[in-house]
């Protein structure tokens, strides 16, 4: 009874800042030349991430945990949510018409609309991170990338194939013990939570930033064998005299996140197996690394920023170390080392 009347004293926040309101906010500061086309799809976005986390927090119950029956175009095992969450963002998409294409996991080809309908936006996105921890219930994801038509004439292939530097906008959703969107339109990275008693996404976390320097590594250690000597070099460092703790979930959205809050470094690199790393440029690495160096961090390859790549196709992948700046930097210094002898 005691908790009850405590919960009933805690004042209520009338003026609390929604992401719709925010949304809009960001709007009027590019008034009168604003279309109101992005804030249509920021809204849409949120939409679908709304109806992803209902379907999410509902799995079980609805039956759709377990895989659909069939693999995507890298040759992984596709599960129910895999396909619900796709057509989710999909449909969303389309119904605005505000966007070119958009790029997604599962699919070898883009999403186009209709020549005459064609707006000014590319989208890329994941629509499930870390779906192979779907039914043991740990924190899954997605993650976009929003990219500007590079002209005005009708879309051409290779038109998504653009530059990190090109993107206006980029974010994730988490579907953890909470949903939370993270997102950032250039000016700095800010966190959305998503309140249930008023079905909104309400700012929790105003303009976040990163550490300078963490005190977790987050690294699939499975695969050390693998790894290239720079790498097992820097991780048994991070072992010895004051060690970091070590952290991995082996959701992106989830260990990004982690990393953002805490500090640290992330770590996805080139193996035997895959040389040219497994995380996919569009719709992986560039909408975090976007989000990490808003957030006063750094993200890389290991040679170069990630945003500095200019992509040769919808699908490509890369090694990524990202996370605070000196802790990445640290293990550019040990790859750069290796790479002179």
């Amino acid at each position: 009874m005691i908790f009850f009347q405590k919960m009933a004293q805690e004042p209520i926040d009338t003026n609390c800042m929604t992401l719709t309101r925010w949304i809009l906010a960001e709007q009027k500061k590019y008034a009168p030349t604003g279309t109101g086309d992005f804030t249509q799809l920021l809204a849409s976005l949120q939409t679908a991430v709304k109806a992803v986390s209902a379907a999410v927090r509902r799995a079980g119950i609805s039956d759709m945990f377990g895989v659909a029956g069939n693999v995507n175009v890298q040759g992984e095992e596709v599960k129910k949510l895999d396909v619900l969450a796709n057509e989710l963002f999909i449909n969303m998409l389309r119904k605005i018409l505000k966007f070119c294409h958009h790029i997604y996991q599962e699919n070898d080809n883009e999403i186009e609309v209709e020549t005459e309908r064609q707006g000014k936006y590319i989208v890329t996105f994941d629509p499930l991170d870390g779906s192979s921890n779907i039914d043991c219930l740990v924190s899954i994801g997605s993650i976009f990338a929003i990219f500007k038509k590079p002209h005005d004439e009708p879309l051409a292939p290779g038109d998504a194939l653009q530059s990190g530097r090109q993107i206006i906008a980029a974010g994730y959703a988490l579907y953890g013990s909470a949903t939370m969107m993270v997102l950032s339109a250039g000016h700095g990275v800010n966190g959305f939570m998503l309140d249930p008693s008023i079905g909104e996404f309400v700012l929790s976390d105003p303009d976040m930033k990163i550490k300078p320097r963490g005190k977790i590594y987050s690294i699939n250690e499975g695969y050390e064998e693998k790894w290239e000597p720079a790498v097992k070099e820097y991780v048994k460092s991070k072992k010895m005299g004051t060690p970091y703790g070590s952290r991995y979930i082996g959701s992106m959205v989830a260990d990004v996140h982690r990393t953002l809050k805490y500090g640290g470094i992330f770590m996805y690199p080139a193996t035997v197996d895959s040389p040219k790393g497994k995380l996919r440029v569009l719709y992986e690495c560039m909408p975090m690394a976007y989000i990490m160096e808003q957030a006063g961090g750094m993200a890389s390859t290991g040679t170069k920023p990630i945003l500095d790549i200019v992509p040769t196709s919808l699908h490509q992948r890369s090694p990524i170390f990202l996370g605070s700046k000196d802790d990445v930097e640290e293990i550019l210094e040990v790859i750069a080392k290796h790479a002179a002898k």
